[in-house]
């Protein structure tokens, strides 16, 4: 095989997740070899991956010739939808609107996610690569710049571009909205989510603006998602069925949708309709998903609609990946072609939350098999239900072996970060996505994901009550995950860290100890045990083990925040105010956090930095702001004598300083050269105190 100039570019792009800086528990390499043949291109690591993932550069067979006139794209992503939920050979929902559109265009009934999670899943749609190419691999990860987006291609090639989001799994920040005219992830307040029919109403509004062509529209909708809530009257007719409902419900707005876009829209049209993922519904014991790779979570609907695409069904595996060239053809924007040997697919939440074992997936036509630990095989064709493991006596392809054995396994150091404050790991939380912040020990006894099922809905419980701060409910839940799993550090260090807020501190310097043991060089043990410290104020303690996480990663926001505490504790306030300054780079700080740092700053005489914190702060806080007397006296001493008088003209008769403001304002109004100096220094010296009455017997501005 010849490799082209295209494979090594795209091969490049992996490089984040390669095998050099990739890890590859004992369990893998172990994988049976099918015969020497195999094992000779085995040892072309290159040339396989080049072979696996993004291999030559013709056109992939499904992709249509491109139109003579460019299309405007609808693109429709269905959030946890399974692809016998939805369709006309389905029985438990009815959705008339997408199978009129079916009718219309071409289903693959063999279309597979590339992850079973939201994030990562449209990653790969808006770069045409596997999570192993553009490195998300689960909610709550940022995608790098590095990656070409779909909308950016076609922004640079005249397309009007508009997105409408309905989950906050897919807010900007994590990386999508690059290329977008308009990014729609507005949820109303406090929300993280909002349903077809709120944001099919963003869209008519939109495009009853303006309908412009050519036109790249991406529509998001979430409804069918845990926990089920179909409105009526979907509510009352899938009263014992509610998930069926939401998709249902969800099938009305996508019918309004689609007119909207016909109606509005002149010129030529294109629809692309397509789940992220499915749902486990208690299938293979996953009752949601994000966990394994079995069907129900990893075969979804995908249905083209649009110039040079035939009518009817296509039974080959493809991935959700190739609407991103697919789209590019229509647009005729010019991009490296490949076409996948085999479908690839990957679940690494548990490996990245829990140590457990990789998970990697390969369809080779009707043949799917899965790699965690050790292999199983299904024939998905006649046995969708994947009830029968034919690993023992099923022939694997070489190409789906190699697939398997060649697929990139992340490390813990190349995974991106995980969200960096508070905020968003709680609105993650409440959409029920808790991504660990804990890098996983790789363990050769590491437990397979799916015979661990019994522990997803604990796992998950735990978490997000560890999110919203509920420690007391979630500490019995941890016990019980760290009874079942000794190892799972992630766990292990949550348990600690609910004892040590609980003020438990002889359990959670157990726990800690434990840690400890499981990954003596963990930055993430030294981390939570240095925080432990802070707490109890045992500041000797925590300020070596911080100061060496910060020294080896310097943007490690809990860190940093420990050791400015300690600073501040340790008398070394330029050092805190300097921390402080960094972290609230990384993260929205509070009102009382910015007015904290002016009062550090300030008493060191950091006068550029008290006073950006307090105004921040006052554009916080609002009427609550309680700090006008100190950004009087700093504007003062700043020589910026109208602001200073601003700044104490707010200050209330209430104030305990109150005559101190007096004092200082007196002062200005002289530097100012105001008509009513000599009265403002007559109140200063009316409503002194023991303290300014000195001051003022000695201002040589009142002589």
């Amino acid at each position: 095989m010849r490799v082209t100039r295209c494979d090594v570019l795209e091969v490049r792009a992996m490089t984040p997740c390669s095998r050099k800086g990739g890890l590859r528990p004992p369990e893998l390499t172990s994988f049976p070899r099918a015969s020497t043949r195999v094992r000779a291109a085995a040892g072309r690591p290159y040339i396989l991956l080049a072979m696996m993932f993004f291999v030559a550069c013709h056109r992939e067979r499904s992709a249509p010739p491109p139109p003579a006139v460019r299309p405007s794209v609808l693109l429709v992503t269905l959030d946890t939808t399974r692809a016998d939920a939805i369709g006309p050979d389905q029985r438990n929902a009815e959705t008339p609107a997408f199978n009129a559109l079916a009718a219309r265009g071409r289903s693959f009934t063999q279309a597979y996610a590339t992850v079973p999670q939201t994030l990562p899943s449209h990653a790969s749609m808006m770069t045409g690569l596997y999570p192993a190419g553009h490195g998300v691999h689960e909610n709550g990860r940022y995608l790098s710049d590095r990656n070409a987006l779909l909308a950016q291609k076609l922004h640079g090639a005249g397309y009007r571009t508009a997105a409408f989001v309905s989950a906050f799994s897919l807010a900007r920040r994590f990386g999508l909205a690059p290329g977008f005219d308009v990014y729609d992830d507005e949820f109303g307040g406090d929300a993280t989510e909002r349903d077809s029919k709120a944001t099919t109403d963003r869209v008519d509004e939109f495009l009853a603006k303006d309908a412009r062509g050519p036109l790249f529209l991406w529509v998001h909708f979430y409804d069918p998602h845990y926990p089920y809530a179909p409105p009526e009257p979907f509510r009352s007719r899938y009263a014992k069925q509610p998930y069926f409902g939401e998709v249902a419900a969800m099938d009305a707005q996508f019918g309004r949708l689609v007119q909207l876009f016909e109606q509005r829209v002149a010129g030529s049209k294109a629809i692309v309709v397509v789940a992220d993922h499915g749902e486990g519904l208690g299938d293979h014991g996953e009752s949601q998903h994000g966990n394994l790779l079995y069907q129900p979570t990893m075969h979804v609907p995908l249905l083209f609609v649009g110039p040079g695409i035939a009518h009817g069904f296509d039974a080959k595996p493809i991935s959700t990946r190739r609407i991103f060239q697919t789209i590019l053809d229509w647009a005729s924007v010019d991009s490296p072609k490949s076409e996948d040997p085999v479908v690839v697919g990957e679940a690494m939440k548990p490996f990245f939350d829990y140590g457990w074992q990789p998970q990697v997936m390969a369809v080779d036509g009707r043949f799917k098999s899965i790699l965690a630990g050790r292999l199983e095989v299904y024939d998905v064709i006649a046995d969708p239900s994947e009830s029968h493991d034919l690993a023992a006596s099923a022939s694997v392809s070489r190409s789906a072996r190699a697939a398997l054995q060649e697929y990139p396994i992340p490390s813990a150091a190349s995974a991106t970060p995980p969200p960096a404050n508070d905020e968003e790991r709680k609105k993650l939380a409440s959409l029920g996505y808790v991504a660990s912040t804990t890098k996983p020990v790789v363990r050769k006894d590491a437990p397979r994901p799916a015979a661990m099922t019994r522990l997803f809905p604990i796992l998950d419980q735990a978490s997000g009550l560890f999110v919203r701060e509920q420690y007391r409910e979630a500490i019995p839940l941890f016990e019980q995950i760290v009874s079942a799993d000794p190892a799972n550090l992630d766990a292990v260090l949550h348990l600690a860290a609910a004892y040590s807020t609980l003020g438990r501190n002889a359990d959670a310097l157990d726990a800690f100890r434990k840690a400890q043991s499981i990954a003596p060089e963990s930055a993430d043990v030294r981390t939570y045990l240095g925080l432990h410290y802070v707490r109890t104020r045992d500041w000797e303690q925590a300020a070596p083990l911080l100061e060496r996480v910060v020294a080896d990663d310097p943007d490690r926001l809990p860190a940093i925040e420990g050791l400015a505490t300690v600073r501040e504790q340790q008398a070394r306030i330029p050092e805190a105010v300097a921390l402080r300054k960094k972290a609230f780079t990384m993260r929205t700080p509070t009102g009382a956090e910015l007015v904290r740092l002016g009062e550090l700053a300030m008493s060191v005489g950091d006068t550029a930095t008290a006073l950006d914190a307090f105004e921040k702060a006052r554009a916080t806080q609002g009427a609550k702001f309680a700090n006008d007397l100190e950004l009087g006296v700093l504007y003062l001493s700043a020589n910026h004598f109208a602001e200073a008088r601003d700044a104490l003209d707010r200050v209330p008769p209430t104030h305990p300083g109150y005559p101190m403001a007096l004092f200082k304002r007196a002062q200005v109004s002289v530097l100012l050269h105001e008509e009513d100096a000599p009265a403002r220094i007559a109140a200063a010296r009316q409503h002194a105190n023991a303290m300014t009455r000195e001051l003022i017997a000695k201002e040589r501005l009142f002589q």
